[in-house]
This record gives C-alpha cells, structure tokens and sequence, in this order.
C-alpha cells in the first residue's frame, strides 16, 4: 500500500470508528480540539515527503494538594493545576521508523530517555489548546523526518539487528470517555490530622526528623491517535506518608517510614490506626538506635510481603518489560527462559492493572488505557512456575507481536513497556508459623548461626545492563536475626543484594498472608504507580551486606525542651 493510500485508509478507519462510538458520553470539548488537529496535520502532511504513518496527542492534567507537617506544626499547604502535552508522531512504516535505536550510541533511542515539558492552557478553550497542537506537531514532524534519514543510514553502517521485530504494533481503536473526577479532600481537616500524626515524634530528642504528608492527586488524561481511538479518563490517588528518621552514636542514618494509598480521601485509614501506626514507628526507632549493626551475611531469609513484593519488582519486574529484549546494551536475562520453569510449581505471577483491590487494600497500578491507547489487560508473565510472557507496549519484539496494554509514562516522557500491579499468588502456601518453622529447618541444616526475617523495606533498585553487574539491592528497614531457638533480635545496617537467576533459583516457599505495597517506580519513562502484593516467602539463602552510613555523629546539642506529652507517659 502506498503512503497516500495509508492516509486515505486511516481517515476511513476514523470515521468508522467515529460512526461505530454508540455514546461520546459527556460534552468533551478537549478530545474534539485534539481530533481536529489530528485529522487536520495528517491531511495536510500527508503531501510531504515521508509523511506521518501514525499520531497520537495526550494531555494529561495534573490536579494536586499537598499538606506537610513536622513534629506536630504545620509546614505548608499548596495546590497546583497544570496541563501538559505529548505528541507521538512517527515517519516512515510499521516496520521502520523514526524511533529505531541507532546501535553503536548510548541507549535505547532517543525518544526513549527524554524529558520534554510542553505546556498547555489549562481552560477548555479550542483554539488557545490547537495551537499549541499544531505548533509542536510541526516541531516534532521536522525531527522525525531527520531522525528516520539518520536510522536508514545506521541499518547501513551496523552489524544486522539481533532482533528484527517491526518497530510499532498496530492496536484497535478504543473509545472510552469517563467522568471527569474532581480533586475533592477539605485541606482545614487534613491540616489538623497531619498536625495530629507528626506531633509524637517531638516528644523524643532522638528522632530528629518526624513528618506527615498527605498528597491529593487526580490525574486526567485525553488521548486520540490516528487509529481512530478517543479516551477521556481520571485517575484519583490519595496518599498519607509518614516519615521519621534517628541517628545512631556511629553515624548511622535510621528511617522508617508507613504509607497508605487510596483512591478517595475518605478510604485512607483513620486517626486511632494511623496514630498506632505511629507509637509503633516511635518504638522501632528508639530501639534501631541501640541495635546491632550485621555483618556480612549469606544464609536462609523470610521476606515479609512488602519485602517479596519489592523483591519481586526489582529482581524479576523490571528484567520483563518487553522493551529491554530489543537494546542490545541489556542483559536481557529471561529472553532465552521461555517455557522453562523459574520458580517452584506453586508460584504464578500476574500482572494486571485491570483489577483495583487486593488484600482489602486499593491498588495505585489500576488503568484501563495505556499511554499509547491499548486496552489494559491481565498478563501471566509466570504460571506454576514457568516462564510465559512479557510486558509489552506497542513495540514489538520477536515472538511478542502486539501490546498487551503496557506501554506506560509519565507526562513528558516517551512509553515504555512498564510494571502495573504486580500479584504472586502461591497454589499450597503454608501458615505463617510453619513457614518459619521452614526457616529454623534451613537454619539448623546449613549450620547456620541465625537466619534473618525482613519486616519492612523502604524500596529497591536493579541493574539491567550488560556493562555493569547484572544485580539488585533491595533496601530494607526492619530486619531481625532468627535464632535456632526460634527467638529474634532487632538489628540494622542490612543492604539485601544479589543477582537475579540466582536469587530465583533459592526461593522455597511461600505462606497465606499477603500484603500490600504501594508506590512510585521510576524508569526510562518516568515515574508510574505501580503495586505490588505477595505473600511472604522464604529464600533458602540471601545475601546482605552493610548499608553505607554517615560519619556525621548525632547532634551535640540537645533537643529543645518540649511541652508535648510523651507517648510512653500516656501509655
């Protein structure tokens, strides 16, 4: 098919999917200006040498309220209402584009690492929203035909291409326009109740940090693409983070942190629990302060499910996304594993952005559209324990022709296949006794002095390159020593690490207790929200090493006197 014949098919395909939309829903003036100009470019660029095979607009609006206090006074209170744009526009064919890496330089391309902040009027107005449209559509038609001029030229000069996937995914297009939903939460209350949560932690001069945020945010999107697709959604997200930090006599920095996700104000938890959540915050620092620094340390491990949730993100997550299978600088770990079992054959993974709770708890990983306009789906990447699937976006890679819904970022950055909600699930989990009755058994056959128990994790990070070490560090915050007589000891200063296959390789089992961990993961794309849930697991052998710590001792002065009650005289 000729180039102009494509453009006469895609306004074709356009009106049928304009005709088939049984309900546009309510009054959508953004989405009608953007398909204006989108119809508009593609017919007036259609005459001009390589012109656009394919073009998408995404505005996504960012409502935000932040509430900060520390130590029981208010910090700030602000709120924020911005607009923001990005165009995908890409020359050349399905096959060969303007976004295929030119191998021999740094990274995977360069759409796919950039940054670009493209303002746009936050009032519905038309022809003020067009504008800017048609401005930047201009901008990036004249990058992309001098990027594809440069990528014909590298296919010239480089070795040929390990993979020789197309470089886009046709999708279907999708016609969905929800509800605009207000950023609702009274700011006056949520000033008194971060007030509330900070305040105990002036009671003790050792924490020397002690705050609670809450975070309001709506994120809406409007996307059309020149498949045909128009989409309207509002992504709600509540946050309330509380945070604190000691110091122990060698230098070592101590946080803690607890943080409740939900997708209205209301769903977060009330004031008697988050207050326990902070007495029992208080406890553990005053006892980390105190608390033995562990040595380097392999042996048999239980990671509570926040720790195997993190875990599992960063070991297995990030090594799936489809997109790392075609740069030729990653370690590409799973591609050959196909079909091959991974884990024990009571371990599946899911991930699954389509589903909105677990556990009780709401999940931040929930869309229903991707960033490229491909329908959110259930993927199985691990079933029984054998390796089926990647993460996909619209870029293809050998075997895995299609998108399976995401290809995610964040404002501004080019989509990547991303993590969404993440969910293991074990067919015949033990009670969480008997799992640590596993652990004493591995304990005492490794001759080991102790195992460990990770409690609480703050996050992680991986490394997938082939020039560095193939390897991750969860970092922990909560970590006991598990002595053969089945008691424990608090300790500090652990760094789990280790390399992926290998740390695969030494999971045993896993009990009935999921839990929760909800968060941002940031990557190539930019920072998404991601979940993560599992139950927790035991690893017949870890390895830990010590967390880097200041040489700063603790502070010579004092705290200030303080008239607060301390927690521990009200108990």
């Amino acid at each position: 098919m000729r180039r102009r014949d494509r453009i006469g098919a895609w306004l074709l395909s356009l009106g049928l999917a304009a005709a088939l939309g049984a309900d546009e829903g309510p009054a959508a003036p953004v989405l009608d200006a953007m398909r204006a100009e989108l119809t508009r470019s593609m017919e007036k660029l259609a005459g001009e040498p390589d012109p656009p095979y394919f073009l998408s607009y995404e505005i996504t609006e960012r409502q935000t309220a932040v509430v900060r206090a520390s130590f029981g006074a208010l910090e700030s209170t602000s709120e924020r209402r911005t607009r923001q744009l990005d165009v995908d526009l890409r020359v050349g064919d399905y096959e060969l584009d303007n976004t295929r890496q030119l191998r021999g330089q740094f990274g995977r391309s360069e759409r796919s690492r950039r940054f670009d902040y493209v303002a746009i009027p936050v009032d519905d107005d038309p022809d003020a929203i067009r504008a800017v449209l048609w401005n930047q559509t201009d901008a990036e038609f004249k990058q992309a035909r001098e990027r594809l001029t440069r990528v014909r030229t590298n296919i010239q000069v480089a070795v040929e291409q390990e993979d020789p996937s197309a470089d886009f995914a046709r999708e279907p297009p999708i016609e969905l326009i929800e509800e605009r939903v207000p950023l609702a939460a009274d700011l006056d209350a949520w000033q008194e109740r971060v007030r509330r949560y900070s305040a105990p932690f002036a009671a003790h001069g050792e924490i020397l940090r002690g705050r609670a945020t809450f975070f309001a945010s709506v994120g809406t999107r409007w996307y059309v693409n020149s498949d045909g697709s128009r989409v309207r959604v509002s992504e709600p997200g509540y946050r309330l983070i509380v945070s604190a930090q000691t110091k122990a006599d060698d230098g070592m920095e101590l946080p803690l942190y607890r943080s409740f996700y939900a997708r209205s104000a209301a769903a977060l938890p009330d004031d008697e629990t988050v207050l326990g959540e902070v007495r029992e915050m208080v406890a553990n620092l005053l006892a980390l302060r105190s608390a033995p620094v562990v040595d380097p340390f392999t042996g048999p491990a239980i990671l509570s499910g926040r720790a195997s949730g993190v875990f599992f993100h960063e070991v297995f997550g990030h090594r799936i996304e489809g997109h790392r299978l075609k740069d030729e600088a990653d370690s590409q770990t799973f591609k050959k594993l196909l079909g091959e079992e991974v884990l024990p054959p009571d371990f599946s993974v899911y991930f699954d952005p389509t589903i909105k709770t677990r556990a009780g708890v709401e999940l931040a990983g929930h869309y229903r559209v991707d960033n490229e306009g491909a329908q959110a789906r259930r993927v199985p990447v691990l079933e029984e324990g054998v390796f089926k699937s990647f993460l996909m976006s619209r870029d293809p890679i050998e075997g895995f022709p299609k998108s399976n819904g995401h290809g995610r970022r964040e404002a501004g950055y080019t989509p990547v296949a991303r993590q969404s909600n993440l969910l293991v699930e074990v067919a015949r989990p033990l009670p969480p006794d008997e799992l640590v009755g596993r652990l004493l058994e591995e304990v005492e056959r490794q001759g080991k002095p102790y195992g460990l128990r990770f409690r609480d994790v703050q996050g992680g990070f991986t490394l997938t390159g082939r020039t560095t070490p193939n390897a991750f560090n969860v970092n922990p915050l909560l970590v006991y020593r598990v002595y053969p007589d089945g008691s424990e000891e608090l300790v500090r200063g652990v760094d789990l690490i280790g390399t992926p296959l290998t740390a695969f390789s030494k999971i045993v089992a896993g009990d009935d207790e999921v839990t929760v961990f909800n968060g941002t993961c940031g990557a190539e794309s930019g920072g998404v929200p991601v979940s993560a849930s599992a139950p927790s697991i035991l690893i017949s052998e870890i390895e830990v090493q010590k967390k880097a710590k200041s040489q700063d001792r603790p502070p010579i002065l004092p705290a200030p006197p303080t008239d607060r009650p301390s927690e521990r005289e009200g108990d």
